[in-house]
């Protein structure tokens, strides 16, 4: 898979449908800084995410503009075309944020709206064209960890909702939380189905280090995202009536999803060993490996919000290690990021 450099001349046709990923990445440790005590430095990743969000928007719409035969053939693509479902779950982080740290609840509904309208449009166009297309690869060519960004973009809507609809009253609460729920179920569904191509892959089919690519992390990330969800839904089934009939049935889902997530963490840990370790592969910036530090920071939240919804207190250092690596893991990418801007080097893996 390439990927382009946004700020290089001539490589804006081969910006990465996944660049939103960095928006995704940075929302989520903000996010994760601002609960956990250091609001400074989450103000702060939050002020820079907005200023990331409407820059990646900017070069998105103008390689549109000027590429649409490269645009529509990533849409296309089995290896690109679900990188494009990062502006979906990136639009929802940011309005998570925008509800925690600015507090600005009808941003947070604009944010909702443009969210929804990206899911429908790229996830049915995607998986349609997908479906529908003569030349198809093979399983061990086409399946990634970037196909789980479905299930991302899925539960981001199901996050943002679930935050709205705790500050909304009735009938509209009633709405929003059964919507929220909603999501929730198919994106667990959809991870099931994906997770067990990838899984399939992963024991049956050949495996070399350049197959593990960054997006993998996403394997534990729409995990993670999942029971940030599950989580919301636990604590809005207080004055919920339909959702408190569903508590122990979220409260078993939202820890399933957790446990999911966790054994993923070790595996991951011990192929990218092999990876950079025994096969020795170089270390060099590539905008995929925001698709990895999100995945670190969403875990961090996600068992911070679970330990809140469920009373697990023994979990308590899980959280604040985790920001940790996802903030030093943010910093290392970020200053790859940068010199790759300032030595005008656009590839990447």
């Amino acid at each position: 898979m390439s990927d382009g450099e946004p700020l290089r001349d001539g490589v804006l046709e081969d910006l990465s449908p996944s660049y939103f990923a960095l928006v995704m990445a940075t929302g989520i440790i903000s996010i994760g800084c601002w609960l956990m005590g250091l609001k400074p430095v989450g103000i702060g990743l939050f002020a820079l995410n907005g200023v990331a969000y409407v820059v990646i928007w900017a070069l998105t719409l103008a390689r549109l503009r000027l590429y649409p035969r490269r645009v529509l053939e990533d849409l296309t693509s089995h290896q690109r075309g679900l990188g494009f479902l990062t502006a979906v779950a990136a639009t929802g982080v940011l309005g998570s944020e925008v509800i925690l740290i600015a507090g600005q609840f009808a941003l947070a509904v604009v944010l909702l709206a443009i969210a929804a309208v990206l899911w429908l449009l790229l996830t049915y166009t995607v998986f349609t064209a997908l479906t529908i297309k003569h030349d198809k690869p093979s399983l061990a060519e086409g399946i990634s960890g970037t196909w789980l960004l479905a299930v991302v973009a899925t539960q981001s809507i199901a996050v943002l909702t679930a935050l709205l609809a705790a500050h909304w009253g009735q009938p509209v609460r009633l709405h929003a939380n059964f919507v929220a729920l909603s999501m929730w179920l198919w994106g667990g569904m959809l991870y099931i189905w994906i997770i067990s191509l990838i899984f399939y892959r992963y024991t049956f089919f050949r495996f070399e280090p350049d197959d593990l690519a960054p997006p993998y992390w996403i394997n534990m990330g729409a995990m993670a995202i999942s029971t940030l969800a599950g989580s919301l839904l636990i604590e809005n089934s207080v004055d919920a009536p339909f959702l408190h009939s569903l508590r122990p049935f979220l409260e078993g889902f939202t820890v399933f999803y957790w446990a999911t997530g966790t054994w993923w963490i070790p595996i991951i840990v011990i192929l990218g060993v092999w990876r950079y370790g025994y096969r020795r592969l170089p270390f060099e910036y590539d905008p995929l490996y925001w698709g990895a530090v999100f995945p670190i920071g969403m875990y961090a939240v996600a068992t911070y919000r679970m330990i809140e919804a469920m009373d697990l207190d023994f979990l308590d250092p899980l959280p604040q290690v985790f920001l940790g690596l996802a903030l030093a893991a943010w910093l290392a990418t970020f200053i790859g990021l940068v010199r790759r801007l300032r030595g005008g080097l656009g590839q990447s893996g």
